[in-house]
């Protein structure tokens, strides 16, 4: 992320606070008394990815939260509203809204992603790779930080939402997504590498780490919502890994936090995890949180209507 100031003009910012945020709150949660919905299978990871892909035309919807307060600067939450598609069992497709808010800012859309990820091996493996596409078009302001890479640093969020709004980053994401799956415990690492295109900067990369297990992996003989095999845990880490113009861990931040997620039967799947800064250049805490729901074969609804 490479932050150049430039004053925005006042019109330019948005009003009313919080409105942004309370638009893809209000959207999740009419999207979950419309549909029926399933508990989703993916590990309990919020920016590591594993080989798990969406069951083919199945839509998963989610409203993925990130709050934090960067060191002399304001309290912020970003949210990334995603459409999940299962377009072939190799391949999924998902797309992005995202938006932020700032305490003592403002509020706004800060941009939008589309990614895709492909399944070269369909049969398990004891390492299932996958190839991940993502295009993105955001302004600096984005605060959902799905990824870390090259020399971020906390101090890219303490900057007004003024200047950071109005520079445009259009950048082509790519990642190695391994994935490991033994009795039960899910382990799975990402490379990741990105390179902005609508400028000259230098390739940057960074890496995820996580590992997770359901809490058990037999189904209780009775119906029941808190039983055990409905909840999975686990840890994630993730960070920077520097550029072209210097590899590394220098200058970046790092993250490390445990996770856990409740699989609601024929309900939503919701997720948190405090996860922590491990060096000056990030935020101390990070506070995760999603909400995600399952449409079963959402492509024979309109089948059914002709």
């Amino acid at each position: 992320m490479h932050l150049r100031f430039s004053p925005a003009p006042s019109s330019a910012r948005i009003a009313p606070a919080h409105a942004v945020v309370r638009v893809l709150l209000a959207a999740s949660a009419l999207l979950f008394v419309l549909v029926t919905s399933a508990a989703a299978q993916e590990p309990p990871y919020f920016v590591t990815y594993s080989s798990a892909l969406e069951e083919p035309g199945n839509l998963e919807v989610s409203f993925k939260g990130t709050t934090g307060t960067p060191k002399n600067g304001n309290t912020f939450t970003g949210g990334a509203l995603e459409f999940e598609y299962g377009v072939k069992a190799w391949w999924t497709t998902e797309f992005y809204l995202d938006g932020q808010s700032t305490r003592n800012d403002s509020t706004l859309l800060t941009g939008f992603r589309w990614e895709n990820r492909f399944r070269p091996l369909m049969r398990e493996h004891w390492i299932n790779p996958v190839i991940y596409v993502e295009y993105e078009n955001l302004n600096q302001a984005s605060r959902s930080i799905l990824e870390v890479t090259g020399h971020q640093s906390q101090s890219d969020y303490a900057i007004p939402n003024q200047f950071a709004r109005v520079e445009i980053e259009r950048e082509m994401e790519l990642k190695l997504i391994l994935s490991s799956n033994f009795k039960g415990w899910n382990l799975s690492e990402n490379f990741i590498t990105e390179k902005e295109i609508n400028e000259s900067e230098p390739w940057e990369f960074g890496y995820a780490i996580g590992v997770s297990r359901p809490l058990s992996l037999l189904a209780s003989k009775r119906n029941c919502t808190f039983c055990r095999e409905n909840f999975s845990a686990g840890a994630e880490a993730y960070g920077g890994l520097g550029d072209t113009n210097g590899f590394g861990w220098k200058q970046t931040s790092q993250y490390l936090g445990p996770t856990v997620q409740f699989n609601i039967p024929k309900g939503p799947t919701l997720f948190f995890s405090p996860q922590f800064g491990l060096n000056a250049n990030s935020v101390p805490v990070l506070y995760r949180f999603s909400v995600s729901y399952e449409v079963q074969q959402i492509g024979n609804w309109f089948k059914r209507k002709r």
